[in-house]
């Protein structure tokens, strides 16, 4: 059986860059009460979310597969092997959510 080889196998992210991948959407969503709201439609200060494909060595708080929300404004779109990616500094991240099935024990040293 043979591995299949995505886009981010051949390339090292450096210090303390995190290459994401949008999340596949059209660009439209829901409101609460369910107007559907297009993509063309501009709200300022958006953030968006993403998922994290490829870490820096200094990178310490986000890990390769974890969701983060960034500014639109912050990010540098890269194409590898036909695939568009954003490459982003950690400090750039204004959060990071955390996998529901994840158990913590609460200590913090």
């Amino acid at each position: 059986m043979t591995k299949a080889v995505s886009a981010t196998d051949h390339v090292s992210v450096l210090f303390d860059r995190v290459l994401v991948k949008l999340e596949d959407s059209d660009g439209e969503r829901r409101s609460r009460a369910g107007i559907l709201i297009p993509a063309t439609a501009q709200i300022s200060k958006r953030l968006t979310w993403a998922k994290v494909v490829a870490v820096g060595p200094h990178v310490r708080s986000v890990d390769v597969g974890s969701r983060v929300l960034f500014s639109a404004e912050d990010r540098f779109e890269v194409e590898l092997d036909g695939e568009d990616f954003i490459l982003l500094r950690e400090r750039d991240l204004h959060a990071v959510s955390k996998d529901e099935k994840e158990q913590e024990t609460g200590l913090y040293l």
